[in-house]
């Protein structure tokens, strides 16, 4: 769809100011042509066990992205987030977008169980839909960044739905909390009532070293989740010997992080560029491998 300038900046001006709006008018922008899109896959019982897949069509196997959304553990869905699976796909992968539970239904851990149950179905089934599930990534926004590296980083999630972190070939993480104590949030406090303000909560608890390859994109204007999160987890990752990138970019906000991504707004900063890049960079790489050369 072209959009004329005063279009444009007229949909910019509205997602300045809807804090609920952005997904819904950036979808209305995203072409699905040359595109194969299922819906409402069931990957577990529950009835928010469900995943939409995004992918190429008529292609040979191609790199599977699984993305996790945002929304703090309370809100969000897979039906938001066209502009970004969508985008992606028309870069060569095939895009994964789960829902999971949320508080209320469940407090930490039961949203990365689910999490984790959506990684294990795709590298069982991904073949059946045109993904490679030996060239699995995982990316999250916000609290779905959260979600993606605790997975990455904490072991134990993968290997309980009966699969294993290193099978993951890469982990992208935009605008994540990462190391975020003491809870303060009085929206968020109840979701980590099963731990509290200890440590079992934060990604940053458990780099090993050992994690896939990370990057970690955050703004520099981010006051929803601040930008010292991506810095204090890369800073971490270095310091135990694992491979990340971190990039924080000026000007940008927290919402701003992700919707750079759609078309309408990647001028504003090189998300997808960068994001593709570190795809690119790892996709032939094997799961839990440097990259050649």
């Amino acid at each position: 769809m072209n959009l004329s300038k005063a279009s444009t900046a007229l949909l910019a001006l509205t997602l300045s100011l809807a804090a609920c709006a952005p997904a819904s008018l950036l979808n209305a922008t995203i072409s699905r042509d040359g595109l194969t899109i299922t819906h409402d896959v069931t990957y577990g019982p529950a009835p928010r066990e469900k995943l939409d897949i995004y992918r190429p069509a008529n292609t040979a196997p191609v790199p599977v992205i699984v993305f996790f959304y945002g929304g703090s553990w309370n809100s969000g869905s897979k039906a938001m987030y066209p502009f970004v699976a969508a985008t992606l796909a028309r870069e060569g992968f095939a895009v994964v977008v789960p829902d999971y539970r949320l508080y209320p239904q469940v407090r930490f851990p039961g949203f990365l169980e689910d999490c984790a149950r959506s990684v294990a179905w795709t590298q069982a089934h991904m073949a059946m839909f045109g993904g490679d599930p030996n060239r699995l990534f995982l990316m999250g926004h916000s609290a779905g960044a959260y979600n993606a590296l605790m997975l990455a980083l904490d072991p134990h999630y993968l290997a309980q739905a009966g699969t294993s972190r290193d099978s993951i070939a890469g982990v992208i993480g935009l605008a994540g909390p990462y190391d975020f104590l003491p809870i303060t949030g009085a929206d968020v406090k109840p979701i980590f009532a099963t731990v509290g303000d200890g440590p079992a909560s934060q990604p940053i608890t458990y780099v090993d070293g050992h994690a896939p390859p990370l990057l970690l994109l955050a703004g520099a204007d981010d006051k929803t989740v601040f930008p010292r999160n991506t810095l204090s987890l890369a800073k971490s990752v270095r310091a135990h010997g694992g491979q990340v990138t971190d990039k924080i970019y000026p000007g940008i906000a927290h919402i701003g992080l992700v919707i750079a991504i759609a078309p309408l707004f990647q001028a504003r900063a090189p998300v997808l560029r960068d994001v593709v890049a570190f795809l690119r960079a790892h996709r032939l790489a094997g799961a839990g491998a440097k990259p050649a050369g």
